[in-house]
Formats: structure tokens, C-alpha cells, sequence
């Protein structure tokens, strides 16, 4: 099955463009997931950044949208200040979702943004969870309106958790951006058992290692693709399995050799899916 490779434009930590493209180039990979808040800011204008990344033959196969007053010092406060949760900034994010969607739609011409939705309370009756579920219909209309889906970054909630809440949602164009090293960093499951869960709504997925943590409460800790807890040739083997050819974008953010990573973490992944195409399985081919 074919997939195409990316890499997440910031985790490049570009400072305008150009600096993007010179990043994208030196990790070998051709196509991006741009963060789509920047654009419009004076080291980011719109038809530059388009045309600089259009004239070095870099694809934007999807965008990245941030929400405001996210803080993740620490699990306890992402908990409090994720996603669309915070009452004191819903309504600038709403509104933020309504330049974003002009954007995706517009011209940066993409059909997918993700977005960390923010802590989805398992109980149905939770009040909180009520308020979530009406913020992110309000979200996903907006982008459904311009004919754009959108993706919630797996992680801060179970695959179960995850997987109800979308069906309360009832909106077909919502699916989910799926990082395994994100099941690990928040403990919330194992990578692989929640990818065939959520299998029929994933629409892409973000190449990402970590190792999970040793004390309760406590973050886990991102590494580079392959030193980590995800394992890789079980996972390539559910996205197979499961038929999912959704784009494959590589994300690492910590660190101080990125590029090197980014471009070790595209030959990890390609060399086990060639292994999986040419002989079988990849757990097959690990043996």
C-alpha cells in the first residue's frame, strides 16, 4: 500500500519560508503539514509562504490549527487549559477557526486540519463533556462549510473515550489525526490496540516515538522514531490491516538534532513498510 511521507512543518522550527524550505529539503521528504496560524504574521506572508514552498516542489498535503491558553507544563494544567476547554478563550477560537477554515479552503487548498481537541470526560453525563461536544460541532461546521475536514489529535483521552465522543458528535467530516507516541506520553493505552479501534475514523497519521512515564501524573518522554515504546512493525501492521492510506507525517519535538531524526525516523518507517509489501507482514519480516 502506498502512503505518503511528510514532515510536520513545525518541528522544523522555522523562522520564515525560505528557512522552511532550506528544513523540508535537508530531511529528503517533499511534502509538509504547514501550521496554519503563523500565516498572515509579517515573517509569514500568505502568498510568499505559498509560492515559496510551491516553487521548490513542496506539497501541503494537510494543516495544523493551535488553540489559545494551551499550557503543558504539566499534565494536570494541559488538562485544564487543551483544546477548545477553556470558557475565557472559546470565543476567540471559534473565531480562529473561521480564518483558519477561510485559509485551508482558500488558498492554501487543503482538505484536512487538525487540532488538539482538549480532555474529552469519559462519562456521558459529565457536564463538561456536554460543553465539549457543542464547542467542536460549532468547529467542525465552520470547517465543514468550506468543505474542509478536520482531524482531533489523539492522546489526551482513551480510543474508547475517543471513540464515543465522535459518535455523539454526528459529524461525518470529523475524524482522527492518530499519534501513537501521544497514547504513550499521556498514558492513555496502547498504540497499537487503539489504532484498531479507531481505525475507521483515523484520516492521517503522525510518525512519533516516546517512552512512557514511571510515576502516575507524570509526563512521558518524546524520543527519536525507533528508540521508543511504539512498536512500529505491530503498528504498520494495523494501519495496513486495517486498509488505511492516510498520509504519514513525521513530528518530533524535542531535541536538538531534528533533521537528522525527521530524515532517520522516514527511513525507519518506509524501509519496515517496503519489508511488509515484499514478504508479508512486518512482524512477519522482524522474525
Amino acid at each position: 500500500m502506498a502512503h505518503r511521507f511528510g514532515v510536520c512543518s513545525w518541528s522544523l522550527q522555522p523562522e520564515n519560508p525560505r528557512d522552511l524550505v532550506e528544513k523540508v529539503r535537508a530531511t529528503g521528504l517533499s511534502a509538509v503539514q504547514l501550521a496554519l496560524d503563523p500565516l498572515g504574521e509579517p515573517a509569514w506572508p500568505v502568498e510568499e509562504t505559498l509560492a515559496c514552498l510551491r516553487d521548490a516542489g513542496i506539497a501541503i498535503l494537510s494543516g495544523m490549527m493551535r488553540t489559545r491558553g494551551e499550557d503543558y507544563s504539566t499534565l494536570e494544567s494541559i488538562r485544564r487549559t487543551g483544546g477548545v476547554r477553556q470558557d475565557a478563550h472559546w470565543e476567540w477560537n471559534l473565531a480562529n477557526a473561521r480564518r483558519i477554515a477561510d485559509l485551508a479552503a482558500g488558498p492554501v487548498g487543503v482538505p484536512l486540519v487538525t487540532f488538539h481537541a482538549g480532555f474529552l470526560p469519559p462519562g456521558m453525563g459529565d457536564p463538561l463533556r456536554r460543553v465539549m461536544v457543542e464547542r467542536l460541532r460549532a468547529v467542525i461546521d465552520v470547517f465543514a462549510a468550506k468543505g474542509v475536514r478536520v482531524g482531533f489529535e489523539t492522546g489526551q483521552e482513551t480510543a474508547a473515550t475517543l471513540t464515543d465522543v465522535l459518535g455523539e458528535l454526528n459529524r461525518p467530516t470529523a475524524g482522527v489525526n492518530f499519534d501513537p507516541a501521544n497514547m504513550i506520553l499521556y498514558d492513555h493505552g496502547d498504540p497499537v490496540e487503539s489504532l484498531r479501534i479507531l481505525a475507521p475514523r483515523v484520516v492521517q497519521v503522525h510518525i512519533k516515538d516516546a517512552v512512557r512515564t514511571r510515576v502516575p501524573g507524570q509526563w512521558g518522554s518524546e524520543v527519536a522514531v525507533g528508540a521508543g515504546e511504539v512498536a512500529w512493525p505491530a503498528f504498520l501492521d494495523a494501519l495496513c490491516d486495517a486498509g488505511l492510506q492516510c498520509d504519514l507525517l513525521i513530528e518530533r519535538e524535542a531535541g536538538g538534532r531534528r533533521v537528522d531524526e525527521i530524515r532517520a525516523a522516514h527511513e525507519h518507517v518506509r524501509l519496515l513498510l517496503k519489508s511488509r509489501d515484499v514478504g508479508g507482514s512486518s512482524r512477519e519480516i522482524q522474525r
